[in-house]
C-alpha cells in the first residue's frame, strides 16, 4: 500500500498545495490505491526522516530540508519526495497503470513544468499569503520562520497587486500559446492527460478551493478563451 504524505489544512482533509495536486492527479489517474496521512509542516522532516524518505533541497546554512509531497511504497520498502521523481517512480514500478511521463517525454514534461512555472511572475506574492490563511497554527508559524530562512520577505509584502494579477495573466497567455499548438483537446498532449497538465491543474486547482480568500480568482477561469475552466474541470475526475 502507497502512503501519501500531504499537506494538513483547515481544507477538511483536501489536498490545497499545487505541488501536492500533482502527486494526488497521478495517483488517481493511474488507478493505484493509496492512503493520505495529513502533516503539519513542522513534522515534514521526522516522517521522512522516520520512513527513509530523502530531502529535496538544501537550507541556505547548507542542512537538509526535506519537502512534500512524498510518497512510502510498502510493497517495495521504498520513499520518494517531489513530485515529478514520485511520477518517475510509480510509472516505472506499476507500468501496467497509465502513464504520466509518456515514453520519451519525461525530459520534455519536466522542462514545460519548469517553464510554466516561470511564467507564473508574481503569483507566489498571491498565493503565499492565502497559504498563510489555509494552513493550521503550527504550519503557519513555520511558513513565516522559512520565509525569513531563505530571505523570501518579499512574499510578505503586498506593493502592486494589480501588477501581480496582470503578471500573472500573461504568464497563463504565454501557457495558452503552447496549449493552442497541441492539436486540440483540453490537455497539453492534446486528449491525455499527462504530468504537466496535472502542474498547471495544481494551481487552478488550489484557486478553486481557496476562492474565497482570493479576491480576483474567478476571472481566471474566463482567461484565455475560458480554457482554464475546460482543463480544470477535465481533471475533476482524477482529485
Amino acid at each position: 500500500m502507497i502512503t501519501f504524505y500531504d499537506f494538513a489544512s483547515k481544507l477538511s482533509e483536501r489536498t490545497f498545495h499545487p505541488h501536492a495536486w500533482k502527486t494526488r492527479y497521478t495517483l488517481n489517474y493511474k488507478g493505484i490505491p493509496y492512503r493520505t496521512e495529513w502533516v503539519e509542516y513542522p513534522d515534514i522532516k521526522g516522517i521522512c526522516k522516520k520512513m527513509g524518505i530523502p530531502p529535496t533541497l538544501k537550507w541556505p546554512d547548507g542542512s537538509d530540508r526535506y519537502t512534500l509531497p512524498a510518497i512510502y511504497d510498502s510493497s517495495t520498502g521504498t520513499g520518494v519526495a517531489e513530485s515529478l521523481l514520485i511520477a518517475a517512480y510509480l510509472d516505472e514500478t506499476y507500468p501496467d497503470t497509465p502513464k504520466v511521463l509518456p515514453s520519451a517525454t519525461a525530459a520534455l514534461q519536466d522542462a514545460f513544468v519548469d517553464a510554466f512555472m516561470s511564467k507564473l511572475g508574481s503569483a507566489p506574492k498571491i498565493f503565499f499569503p492565502i497559504m498563510l490563511k489555509l494552513v493550521n497554527t503550527p504550519s503557519s508559524n513555520y511558513l513565516l520562520a522559512a520565509v525569513q530562512k531563505t530571505s523570501q520577505d518579499a512574499l510578505l509584502v503586498e506593493e502592486d497587486p494589480e501588477a501581480d494579477w496582470k503578471s500573472l495573466k500573461d504568464g497563463f497567455s504565454a501557457l495558452d500559446g503552447w496549449y493552442q499548438k497541441n492539436g486540440g483537446g483540453p490537455f497539453i498532449m492534446g486528449d491525455t492527460p499527462s504530468f504537466g497538465d496535472f502542474a498547471v491543474g495544481g494551481f487552478l486547482a488550489f484557486g478553486k478551493y481557496a476562492k474565497d480568500d482570493i479576491s480576483g480568482w474567478e476571472n481566471v477561469s474566463q482567461w484565455n478563451d475560458g480554457r482554464w475552466k475546460k482543463l480544470s474541470e477535465a481533471l475533476d475526475k482524477y482529485e
